[in-house]
């Protein structure tokens, strides 16, 4: 799941680079707004699931504040790719054991604390990117963009 959200991400980020600017900032009536906010919210989701999975630093601002974690498009870019650089390693680096137990954390957006299965935590981070990624597919097609291929199986080296 960590290559196809860097394949996946590689699609739309791609498939962006296309519009302009203000096409990608375009409120579209999405939860996070545009194309550009929607990227954001889930590199900052990313940021936020990596802290608690894998003691990363946690985004910088809180949930109302993630469609602006990163301001310009080429540092969003820049940012994405590293980021997913850096959950590919994560993700090579689990083990069965890794998968066990659970996970206590607290979430700032309801304020409450939670100990969940760690395997759903990881399969909820991986379905959050994918939820998100849909908005933005729609979004860049309604803009006239043509992201490529999105179907697991297609994935190159699979």
């Amino acid at each position: 799941m960590a290559r196809y959200n860097r394949w996946q991400n590689r699609n739309l980020y791609g498939a962006a680079d296309g519009l302009d600017d203000a096409a990608r900032r375009a409120d579209r009536g999405a939860f996070f707004g545009s194309i550009h906010g929607t990227l954001n919210h889930i590199l900052w989701a990313d940021f936020a699931w990596m802290s608690r999975l894998a003691g990363w630093p946690p985004p910088s601002g809180p949930l109302d504040t993630s469609a602006e974690e990163v301001a310009g498009w080429d540092d969003l870019k820049t940012v994405r790719a590293e980021t997913d650089d850096r959950i590919i390693a994560w993700a090579d680096a689990l083990t069965p054991e890794g998968l066990q137990g659970d996970l206590t954390w607290r979430s700032m957006s309801v304020q409450k604390t939670f100990t969940t299965p760690v395997w759903v935590c990881i399969t909820h981070f991986f379905n959050h990117q994918t939820h998100h990624r849909g908005q933005v597919h729609a979004m860049l097609t309604a803009a006239g963009a043509r992201p490529h291929d999105t179907d697991l199986p297609l994935m190159p080296g699979v």
